[in-house]
């Protein structure tokens, strides 16, 4: 979706380990230029070991890509770019990493920050929450139904000792959830809140959208890849309000002559197969890229 050219100018918002970077890269020329950006000093680290001239990395979260662009695009003056791609939500390799505080499947310490530098770790924000603001973080962030009985829990628990383990927090939300949604650990919607909170994540993705449009060149591309509701909900109705027309239908004005809007939707969303590694139906695929040409649909 990204339709890379070869001698475009690209933004990696999530470099992670740089799977999404090195693909970029492969089908870029040697005038090509690709720009990415990680708030997690370990992705940061892992970047440098790509030694292309082409590639710049940057240590930064989606709210600064402004800045980031102007920093590594000085010589382009509005510093306009042919795509952005943006993979939202946690990597596996913080996931994987016990010592990040992600995952309630092996026990850590309770930090869930993506840029450990800055910002208030889950165990530190949890320690001086009040019940409500728990309550709301878990409802409105994780959509747990048994948010309530959760904060509950949580503030009775830390009233005994500090909660400061992952394995702590899941054992208190394990007792406190009813009833477990099959095949998910009762915990799940807990830490999605929590890291989503800490690391304010819907207010970063809300920052980085219209920063990205504003500098897509004509024909450029901004590709999103989203995991949950709230993410997806929140890019959705960004890029259906850029798409809108911005003039009442029945305003006596010919066609050619109304405004423009800054985007436009090229098709229906994508989603992942159901196994691992499985191919995308080729049906959504046609659809998708029909409009773009052959050139479009071979790469």
């Amino acid at each position: 979706m990204l339709a890379v050219r070869a001698d475009g100018v690209y933004v990696d918002c999530t470099f992670g380990r740089g799977g999404h970077s090195r693909a970029i890269l492969q089908r870029l020329g040697p005038a090509g230029r690709l720009i990415a950006l990680d708030r997690d000093p370990q992705a940061v680290e892992a970047a440098r070991a790509i030694a292309d001239p082409r590639f710049s990395i940057d240590h930064a979260p989606f709210s600064e890509l402004t800045r980031v662009l102007e920093t590594h695009l000085p010589q382009r003056g509005a510093a306009l770019v042919d795509g952005v791609l943006a993979d939202l939500g946690v990597s596996s390799p913080q996931i994987e990493d016990a010592a990040r505080g992600f995952s309630f499947r092996a026990g850590g310490p309770l930090d869930m920050r993506m840029d450990p530098t800055r910002g208030v770790s889950a165990a530190d924000w949890l320690a001086t929450a009040t019940e409500q603001q728990i309550r709301e973080a878990i409802a409105s962030y994780g959509e747990e139904r048994f948010a309530k009985q959760v904060a509950k829990a949580i503030v009775a628990a830390r009233a005994r000792e500090p909660l400061l383990r992952t394995e702590q927090l899941a054992a208190v939300v394990a007792a406190a959830v009813r009833t477990r949604e099959a095949g998910q650990n009762p915990a799940t919607r807990t830490f999605q809140a929590l890291r989503i909170l800490v690391n304010r994540e819907l207010e970063e993705i809300a920052m980085m959208l219209p920063q990205a449009s504003a500098r897509l060149a004509p024909g450029a591309r901004l590709v999103v890849i989203a995991f949950h509701s709230l993410e997806d909900r929140l890019v959705k109705r960004f890029l259906r309000a850029c798409a809108a027309d911005s003039l009442p239908a029945d305003l006596p004005i010919r066609a050619r002559d109304l405004p423009q809007p800054p985007l436009r939707i090229l098709g229906k969303a994508l989603r992942a197969a159901e196994r691992s590694g499985a191919a995308l139906d080729q049906a959504v695929l046609k659809r998708a890229f029909s409009e773009h040409g052959p050139d479009a649909w071979r790469s």
